[in-house]
């Protein structure tokens, strides 16, 4: 979990920066600190000092803070006439960076000697690592017209005294801390009267989803408002009257809303940007947009918005922002949009768009930098018809096509786009080659991407990235040759499912040390894993099955702890696990299986890698006994050993597998990437990592040489989907109350030594659908309620000479279980005939009413016959397409 809480903590902080760039010209407080005639005030310089004794300061930034004028000490400002303190500064600029809090930051606590400060007007205490319960002697401060106390981790509650200060004209109260977020009731709002900016980004307002938008309202002169990851739920559609009528910025995103845009936000005319991304919102983009005509940045992406975009679109002429992405919208793109000539970033992608578009469409677009456009993966039903020789009006940085008809050629229109530095054309349809004259563009990439293409040739090592954390993906294509080595800047490399061939680079480690992701799997590489995999000191992904590896694996891996996700399966690798191997105390995945490793598994996996979701080691030949140490794997939900040379009995600690056994449905943060190969059901299923690979449960040891009982504490985990333990050596009964797995959909004990009976528990695994029990010493009836009763192939049975009853031949009958009718010369007795006679009467009254009350229907009323085989109609062309699809997919297989 602490995973998500930084990323999500990352993800607020480049939230508030990017929607608080903020406009200071929104407020224009006139505290400049001109020249001053007169010393501060002794009272006030040993205030300032006390605050500086409570203060942790590690880079020394008030090291001015000395002598007798604190007017000119760094980070405060006087009155020119008075001498008093009247702004205090200590903002920490780059308080965040990528790993975290930086040295600049103030820690310790805040002293209520600022309360001394009586002409304070400006305070900035942002961006620093103060903790500890919101400061309540801040409401006493009266004075105040600028409050910024963002980016710090209080808890508890905002002090409802913030009331007082009656005359701010600026509050920041924006937080990072997202695990255990500052909250607040808002009724202290409605004093600030004169507030014309409020930023509440982080802070819990659950407690009021039912009156935050009336709270707000109530600020007459409010120009912003940021209230993103507020954890609100509830958007109202209608608000009686609209106090607010200067808003220009407007920030909802992050929230949980789930009703359509309310009409109410349309009379905000003076609204310039308008952000609800990453909400639940429902319905139809309403032809209302067109009024919001100052529009220059609107965001909605990351929805449930359906339908197609209004045509009043075209209203906005001032928009220069436009994003929609990830939503369910789609249709034709309508001609108005083209019409924005202001449109600098034009994100529409993750969508379900319709129809062509021609370089036409772009010809008033001389000033667009971003493009995002495409459907989502499969779904190709948008079409560029752009001719070869167009010279596009604009210059690109940022270019994303996805699932779009691009291709078959690679597209020529990019010739004069210098100045990209992101490049995705992905499931394309584009074929053939990357052309030298792309090359020849010298670009400075953060992210190529050319996945799922028909692209073929050698990849050339003349590209260029430019940043620490650029990306190439080059999956899904038809490339050969040697793997390419880039710019040591490459934090991502994605060449799976290609044709490369010869060793992985021996050097790959000192050419690109700054990799964090690397998958070169389904490929046909070959040779050892390079020594040079221990300079990776920063990865986390390595994922290179389904190639030709051969030799041991080097003993490199305490030099890489970032480590998450290791699959070396489908190889030829051999040997024994290296003991370093069990130190990443990161890892998540660790897949070996189809290789020839021998020797015992290692205990330290279980002792120090207590993060461990995914154990893969079938096919191999390891030997020895299960570790007891695997049973303390509390995230552990796929375990696989299968094809093996394991002995030994199958731990009773594995009932202590405790996600296994959870009713929780909490969920780990999967950080795995990629793709996964799992055997179930007799089949290997082929799972992305980040599709529902994390749903799946799965313990499987078939086809060892183990022994013993089937341990009692397997039937406490709950969770499980797959249980394979066929081709051992188990004896005993299999337990009782096996039917406390209701989650498992395999169930396979065949080609053991079990015997006793079937268990009548059994009747409970309602979701069952693959069983076998076959060749075992099972003895007595087989069950024959709920899911055995689907169960009719008798091969999952064979085997136990003991077992009878249906689908066995063995005492079966068809009328098993039925009423036996006593024989005899004296036929039916009245009343059963009686009986046949009213129910063929009854049969009969109500075949005629159902028939003429819907065909007499249909013969008399004429709007009903249309409609009915207009119907008929729509289900035989539905039928028929459907036939003529599976057609077209059998001959493509063939």
């Amino acid at each position: 979990m602490g995973h998500s809480s930084a990323s999500a903590s990352i993800h607020l902080v480049s939230l508030i920066i990017l929607s608080g760039i903020l406009s200071l010209e929104t407020i224009k407080l006139g505290l400049c600190n001109d020249d001053h005639n007169v010393g501060c005030i002794d009272i006030e310089r040993k205030a300032l000092l006390k605050l500086k004794q409570g203060l942790a300061d590690p880079s020394r930034r008030l090291s001015s803070w000395v002598g007798e004028d604190c007017c000119k000490w760094s980070g405060v400002g006087c009155n020119n006439i008075t001498g008093r303190v009247n702004r205090l500064d200590l903002r920490s600029h780059d308080w965040f960076d990528y790993y975290g809090a930086t040295e600049h930051a103030f820690g310790g606590e805040i002293n209520p000697s600022l309360l001394v400060l009586k002409d304070l007007v400006y305070l900035d205490l942002s961006m620093n690592f103060f903790e500890g319960v919101f400061p309540s002697f801040i409401g006493s401060l009266e004075k105040l017209k600028y409050l910024d106390l963002s980016g710090l981790f209080f808890v508890g509650v905002i002090p409802p005294n913030l009331g007082n200060l009656s005359r701010l004209l600026y509050l920041d109260l924006s937080t990072f801390e997202a695990d255990n977020p500052i909250e607040t009731d808002l009724q202290w709002l409605a004093t600030l009267s004169s507030l014309k900016y409020l930023n509440l980004g982080g802070v819990n307002l659950t407690k009021t989803t039912s009156y935050w938008l009336p709270a707000v309202n109530m600020l007459p002169s409010l120009v912003e408002l940021h209230l993103p990851s507020c954890s609100l739920s509830m958007l109202p559609l209608t608000l009686p009257s609209i106090n607010f009528t200067s808003l220009s910025v407007l920030d909802l995103s992050y929230n949980k809303f789930t009703s359509a845009i309310p009409p109410w936000l349309f009379n905000h005319t003076k609204l310039e940007n308008l952000d609800f991304a990453y909400n639940s919102l429902t319905g139809k983009l309403p032809d209302s947009l067109g009024y919001l005509k100052s529009l220059r940045y609107l965001n909605l992406s990351s929805n449930s918005l359906e339908g197609s975009i209004p045509k009043s679109i075209g209203n906005l002429t001032s928009l220069e922002e436009f994003n929609l992405d990830r939503n369910q919208m789609s249709g034709i793109i309508p001609e108005s949009l083209w019409e924005l000539s202001s449109l600098v970033s034009l994100r529409i992608i993750y969508n379900a768009w319709e129809g062509a578009i021609t370089e036409a469409h772009f010809m008033k677009l001389g000033g667009l930098k971003e493009v995002s456009i495409g459907n989502y993966d499969r779904n190709i039903s948008l079409v560029f018809n752009i001719s070869s020789d167009w010279i596009p009006p604009f210059k690109l940085r940022y270019l994303y096509i996805r699932s779009c008809q691009l291709g078959p050629k690679f597209p020529t229109w990019l010739r004069n786009q210098t100045e990209l530095t992101m490049v995705v054309l992905r499931s394309a349809r584009i074929s053939g080659t990357i052309p030298d004259w792309f090359l020849q563009l010298d670009l400075q990439l953060d992210e190529l991407n050319f996945a799922d293409n028909q692209l073929r040739g050698r990849v050339p090592n003349s590209l260029r990235f430019s940043s620490y954390d650029s990306l190439a993906d080059l999956s899904s294509n038809r490339f050969e040759g040697p793997l390419p080595l880039w710019s040591s800047n490459i934090s991502g490399l994605n060449l799976r499912d290609n044709l490369f061939s010869g060793p992985i680079p021996h050097n790959i480690g000192q050419v690109m040390p700054n990799l964090t992701y690397l998958d070169i799997s389904t490929n046909s590489l070959s040779g050892s894993i390079p020594l040079s995999f221990g300079n990776l000191i920063h990865l986390q992904f390595m994922l290179i099955s389904n190639n030709l590896l051969s030799g041991e694996i080097p003993h490199f891996w305490n030099n890489i702890q970032s480590l998450v996700s290791i699959d070396l399966s489908n190889n030829s690798l051999c040997g024994t696990i290296p003991r370093s191997l069990g130190s990443l105390t990161s890892l998540q995945l660790l897949g070996l299986s189809s290789n020839n490793f021998s020797g015992p598994i290692l205990a330290s996996i279980g002792e120090s890698m207590p993060n461990l979701q995914i154990l893969s080691l079938r096919s191999n030949s390891f030997t020895g006994s299960i570790p007891l140490e695997l049973c303390g794997l509390s995230a552990l939900h796929i375990l696989d050993f299968s094809h093996n040379n394991l002995s030994g009995n199958i731990p009773h600690c594995i009932g202590n597998l405790s996600y296994l056994k959870s009713e929780s449905t909490d969920e780990y943060d999967y950080g795995y990437l990629g793709r996964f190969e799992l055997v179930s059901k007799g089949r290997v299923f082929v799972y992305d990592y980040l599709s529902i690979l994390h749903l799946v449960t799965s313990v499987d040891l078939s086809d060892n040489k183990l022994s013993g009982e089937i341990p009692m504490g397997l039937t406490s985990l709950i969770k499980l989907d797959t249980l394979n333990l066929s081709m051992n050596h188990l004896t005993g009964n299999i337990p009782a109350n096996i039917g406390n797995l209701k989650a498992i959909e395999t169930l396979d004990l065949s080609l053991n030594k079990l015997s006793g009976s079937i268990p009548q528990s059994m009747v409970n695994l309602t979701f069952l659908n693959h069983l076998n029990l076959s060749y075992n010493n099972l003895s007595g009836k087989i069950p024959t309620s709920n899911q055995f009763q689907t169960f009719v192939d008798p091969s999952i049975y064979e085997g136990n000479p003991g077992l009878s009853g249906c689908p066995l031949p063995i005492d079966c009958q068809d009328n098993e279980g039925a009423p036996q009718v006593p024989s005899g010369d004296g036929g039916e007795d009245d009343d059963s005939k009686l009986e046949k006679l009213q129910f063929v009467i009854s049969m009969v009254i109500g075949f005629c009413a159902g028939f003429w009350g819907v065909f007499g229907t249909l013969a008399l009323k004429r709007s009903w016959r249309y409609a009915y085989f207009h119907f008929l109609d729509k289900v035989k062309d539905a039928v028929l397409d459907f036939a003529s699809a599976i057609g077209t997919y059998l001959q493509k297989r063939s």
